[in-house]
């Protein structure tokens, strides 16, 4: 039976996460069951995988952030890449860390090509474990 995965995709740069999110998709289409959940920001994507813990196999988060002109960028993303990874190890479930971290636009665009796709891969190879 095909693992059942959920997505959660953060939509602030909906640009770079739905780039990421197609990718994603057409690497799980025969791997897997998924659904997917849209949230307004990397910082929600933690809450949502407690939520839903129980209920996958394994979870993919996809967002970006952009450093901008204060501290916002570093704690976002070291509070949102700790929590997940407590989450992964805690619940022993494996979540695909597909959320990037750029200096700028440039930078995020080129990454949300393969980001996706690397994600999915990592959480069904531990899944295949």
């Amino acid at each position: 039976m095909k693992p059942k995965i959920l997505i959660i995709i953060a939509n602030y740069y909906r640009e770079i996460s739905n780039q990421m999110l197609k990718s994603c998709i057409n690497y799980l289409d025969k791997k897997a069951r998924y659904k997917i959940i849209k949230v307004p920001g990397v910082f929600e994507i933690p809450v949502v995988i407690s939520r839903n813990i129980k209920k996958y196999d394994g979870f993919i988060s996809l967002g970006c952030v952009i450093k901008g002109e204060t501290p916002h960028f570093d704690f976002i993303s070291s509070a949102t890449t700790d929590a997940i990874m407590k989450l992964s190890i805690e619940n022993k479930k494996p979540i695909g860390n597909g959320i990037i971290t750029c200096l700028n636009m440039k930078q995020a665009k080129v990454r949300s090509k393969s980001k996706g796709i690397e994600a999915a891969k990592a959480t069904i190879s531990v899944l295949l474990k």
